[in-house]
């Protein structure tokens, strides 16, 4: 992908009028290829048909939760996702981030906010990492060995793929190796603009991240805790 505006989305939500709505805004925006489904059977027979580049998922729907037709996407394909939902409790929001979600925003919302936030997420999908890491893709951690171009962990064991945002992180301490790398530092690599009350999901992430990585992901030798401050990659 050249430029943004190739991203594929596809849309799932129950709300006709919304879904002609986002479908305008992105056009307008430069998105050509968008689809739209009013329920998890229609996102189903999307996903079978031709996989999306992002998707803009609706948490309530007609015969299913959100929630649940996230996780069942993710067991198939690491695709970015936005959930896009009435529900604005923080229960509800850190769920969809906990999940793994690349972003959550309620409705009502301003139609230039979601446009900036989908391309914050097609940039930092597909066209942050071109650069940082051509000259040494590869790192090894003890017996694991992490590909970045790949985006998988090998090992005598096989292979574990990372997702997006475990690249991104482990990116971010590569190129700090050694280093505290701050929460806020961390945070934005991933989420940029707005990461503030991120930090929770950020351990999440860095706790998946370990049990990758570590031997024993209870007692880490290569991604260190700095107590209150960050991470660091040895």
């Amino acid at each position: 992908m050249n430029h943004i505006y190739e991203c594929s989305i596809l849309l799932v939500d129950d709300n006709s009028q919304l879904l002609s709505m986002v479908t305008h805004l992105l056009g307008q925006e430069g998105y050509q290829s968008l689809r739209t489904a009013g329920s998890c059977r229609e996102a189903r027979e999307c996903l079978a048909h031709k996989l999306p580049e992002l998707i803009i998922l609706d948490v309530m729907l007609p015969d299913g939760d959100g929630f649940s037709l996230f996780q069942e996407i993710r067991m198939k394909a690491d695709i970015p996702i936005l959930f896009l939902s009435a529900r604005d409790e923080d229960q509800d929001r850190l769920l969809g981030l906990g999940l793994g979600a690349d972003d959550y925003l309620t409705k009502p919302f301003l139609p230039r906010e979601l446009i900036l936030r989908v391309n914050a997420i097609v940039r930092r999908a597909y066209l942050s990492g071109r650069s940082s890491l051509v000259s040494s893709p590869i790192l090894t951690l003890g017996e694991r060995t992490v590909h970045f171009d790949q985006a998988v962990v090998a090992s005598s064991a096989g292979e574990i793929p990372l997702t997006a945002k475990e690249l991104l992180i482990l990116k971010k301490l590569y190129e700090n190796r050694g280093k505290i790398v701050t929460f806020d530092a961390l945070c934005d690599a991933v989420w940029g603009d707005g990461y503030y009350t991120y930090e929770n999901t950020l351990m999440v992430h860095i706790r998946r991240l370990r049990e990758k990585l570590e031997e024993e992901p209870s007692h880490p030798k290569y991604l260190l805790t700095a107590r209150g401050i960050g991470y660091r990659l040895i």
